[in-house]
């Protein structure tokens, strides 16, 4: 491996780009983000799909799942703090290729795993690689694409978690039903191997590549930040800025991870679905998601492409996204299970549009050089916020048996997390941090 940093500050070698037309190599560099992502989403879903399976198999209580689910995100805000840092330092290109490896060993060993003690400790460990796909991909965002295109980018690849969601009910029941569950660990990991060298071969910063010409560069840097030295983690957070997006994050991530890896249950315990009947509403909820994901990013990318501040636009899109969430209060309620899939998948795109506009808060107000370690404070907070989600949700559920007293949480955070992000941030003006 080199040891030069992904910094392309002090490498101009740009390649003439043939008539000043702007090339579109970005595109590839969004392509191979979304494809790590679908991966990514795979290797972390697996775990809901196959609940009903394992709780079976090995006993496991509400509580003791839930405890498991714990541990990854334990582990995932102790990883998004670290690599976001890394990223600043490392570089997207060997910074992904570090949590790849991390994660992919992780999710392969869970074919090994024989308690409950085992799978918390495989998810801690998958946990610590996964949290370094969204800093990573948000470094390679932030390198690549300027900032009236940056949210447009992160819906896009942002879709991909949502893409291997739906995958995953599709690959791991039938690989698990053929050759136990097992053999589905195994045998996803193999994506993650084939997609490594690609990566590596591909991903370099835009100065430093010779698919990038001129005009392509220019449009690329045309909001271009002075470059500053990398920022001390006391300085972010003493910035109020830091404060609105982690606050944000810790608000809205728990209930996509409470989607992510309880849906699942909801289908098998309200709608009594199991591992072969369950494929289809999921896949229904998230191909949802993926529209809500690039509508999300479109909208306000479309409303500041027409001159609407990023101010208005990120939190006119907030706003949409918000609203759209509050039905999930009725989902518990609903017998038809297509109306409670409607209802369910209309919140999870919704979060993914609110998901792709906050993301898109960094690089609107922080340096480039800065990003990384935000983004990773924010993963942090959002996923303590999901480390209570699963101890509360445990709870509720071995408790009460029911997902209203979840399902009314999820339909109120979405509007709390944009009055937090206003009043934090009234007017999104880049961040002093000097």
């Amino acid at each position: 491996m080199s040891t030069a940093p992904d910094s392309g500050a002090r490498h101009m070698s740009i390649v003439p780009d043939g008539g000043g037309r702007i090339g579109r190599f970005r595109a590839v560099i969004c392509g191979l983000i979304f494809a790590a992502m679908v991966i990514n989403y795979i290797d972390r879903q697996m775990i809901g799909v196959l609940k009903p399976t394992l709780q079976q198999e090995f006993g496991w209580t509400d509580i003791t799942y839930g405890d498991i689910v714990f541990w990854f995100q334990a582990a995932y805000a102790v990883g998004f703090v670290v690599f976001g840092r890394l990223m600043d330092r490392l570089g997207a290109r060997r910074g992904y290729t570090l949590a790849m490896v991390m994660w992919t060993i992780a999710h392969m060993a869970h074919a090994g795993v024989r308690s409950a003690t085992g799978f918390m400790a495989a998810r801690f460990f998958l946990g610590l690689g996964e949290s370094g796909s969204f800093p990573a991909s948000l470094k390679a965002v932030a390198d690549w694409f300027p900032g009236r295109e940056r949210a447009l980018a992160i819906g896009v690849f942002n879709a991909g978690s949502n893409i291997g969601a739906i995958l995953t009910p599709l690959l791991v029941p039938a690989i698990t039903l053929a050759f136990g569950w097992r053999m589905a660990f195994l045998v996803t990991g193999i994506f993650s191997l084939v997609w490594l060298p690609i990566w590596w071969a591909v991903y370099r910063v835009p100065e430093q590549h010779p698919r990038v010409g001129a005009a392509e560069l220019a449009h690329i840097r045309s909001d271009a930040q002075p470059v500053v030295a990398a920022v001390p983690w006391l300085r972010l957070l003493a910035v109020k800025e830091t404060w609105a997006f982690a606050l944000g994050k810790f608000l809205i991530d728990p209930i996509w991870w409470m989607f992510l890896f309880w849906l699942p249950d909801f289908l098998a315990r309200r709608h009594g679905l199991n591992l072969q009947t369950f494929a289809a509403p999921l896949i229904a909820i998230y191909v949802m998601s993926d529209i809500g994901s690039v509508a999300g990013g479109w909208l306000s990318s479309r409303l500041m492409s027409r001159g609407v501040s990023p101010n208005r636009a990120r939190k006119l899109a907030l706003l949409v996204c918000a609203i759209c969430v509050t039905p999930i209060v009725f989902a518990s309620d609903i017998d038809n299970l297509w109306s409670a899939v409607l209802i369910i998948g209309l919140a999870t795109a919704a979060h993914q549009g609110f998901s792709a506009n906050l993301f898109a808060l960094p690089s609107d107000v922080f340096p480039r050089e800065a990003v990384g370690s935000v983004v990773g404070i924010g993963g942090a907070a959002g996923a303590i916020g999901g480390m209570i989600m699963s101890k509360y949700a445990g709870w509720v559920l071995d408790r009460l048996g029911t997902y209203t007293p979840i399902f009314i949480i999820a339909g109120s955070a979405y509007l709390v997390a944009l009055l937090v992000i206003h009043l934090l941030s009234p007017r999104l003006a880049r961040a002093r941090i000097d």
